[in-house]
């Protein structure tokens, strides 16, 4: 009889479990409750992230700190390169990751984004001394660096072969192609307009932007979530956070701070 009883006891256990089902998973919880975000970003990427003496500075970084401070919990930054930072994400290696993307079509269907952080419209610098090159159309048959990865490689390519052919050279940091345009490795150099508009503007005797320098349509950064349910009150948050910050100035005081100027950006995700 007892072991009657246990068995039943045991059955009617597995049939309680199945009618209420399993916990739902909930990331901003599981955030909240660690006390902390684990985050990714390329630290290599003025004037976003950058390493200063050792330290961890820029755009990004002043960002993030604010909506973590708007979350109640404390950001962990690590410098990871951009190549491993989405698998790192898909896999959950860290909570999000804060490098700047560029928001397009295909990125939409495997992830979740944030608002727009900055403008991304691909744009092109060269190096100061060189008045043989001017405008984007110029850099047909030149040696044009960009960065491997990324959507400005992407545009940047195809760009190129509207143009008939551009000898489109991959780099793992935009540092690294930066230097080869000043040894003059390089004709050019493809990237975000923030970017190479802070570039120009902290070492005007070393590169020029072209004029004009975007070519392509207009494109956005934001921050990238996991594509999951269990990330859906995380992505609202930190949206919450950013329509705040917009609203009481922090997001165009930390623009001007590192771009000199402040660009209305969307609070709504799109790929248009």
């Amino acid at each position: 009889m007892t072991m009657i009883r246990t068995a039943k006891a045991a059955l009617l256990g597995i049939a309680a479990l199945a009618m209420t089902g399993p916990a739902l998973a909930d990331q901003l919880a599981d955030i909240q409750a660690a006390g902390k975000i684990v985050t990714a970003t390329d630290m290599h990427y003025a004037p976003f992230d950058m390493l200063v003496n050792g330290e961890y500075q820029g755009m990004t970084k002043d960002l993030f700190d604010e909506v973590s401070k708007e979350l109640g919990v404390e950001p962990v930054y690590q410098d990871i390169p951009w190549t491993a930072e989405l698998p790192g994400l898909e896999v959950g290696k860290f909570d999000i990751v804060i490098a700047p993307v560029t928001i397009t079509p295909e990125r939409l269907e495997r992830y979740t984004f944030t608002p727009p952080i900055a403008d991304a419209t691909v744009s092109l610098v060269r190096a100061a001394g060189n008045d043989a090159i001017g405008k984007p159309e110029d850099i047909a048959g030149k040696r044009v660096g960009v960065q491997q990865g990324t959507a400005q490689f992407r545009q940047l390519q195809a760009y190129g072969e509207s143009l008939g052919g551009v000898d489109v050279r991959e780099y793992g940091t935009t540092d690294e192609a930066y230097a080869d345009l000043a040894a003059g490795r390089l004709d050019a150099v493809a990237g975000s307009l923030p970017n190479l508009t802070y570039l120009v503007k902290n070492r005007p005797e070393t590169f020029a932007l072209f004029e004009p320098a975007s070519f392509g349509e207009p494109t956005y950064f934001a921050w990238v979530l996991r594509k999951e349910e269990a990330s859906e009150s995380f992505a609202a948050a930190i949206r919450d956070a950013i329509a705040k910050m917009t609203e009481d100035g922090r997001i165009q005081a930390i623009q001007e701070k590192w771009l000199g100027s402040y660009t209305e950006l969307p609070l709504e995700v799109s790929a248009e």
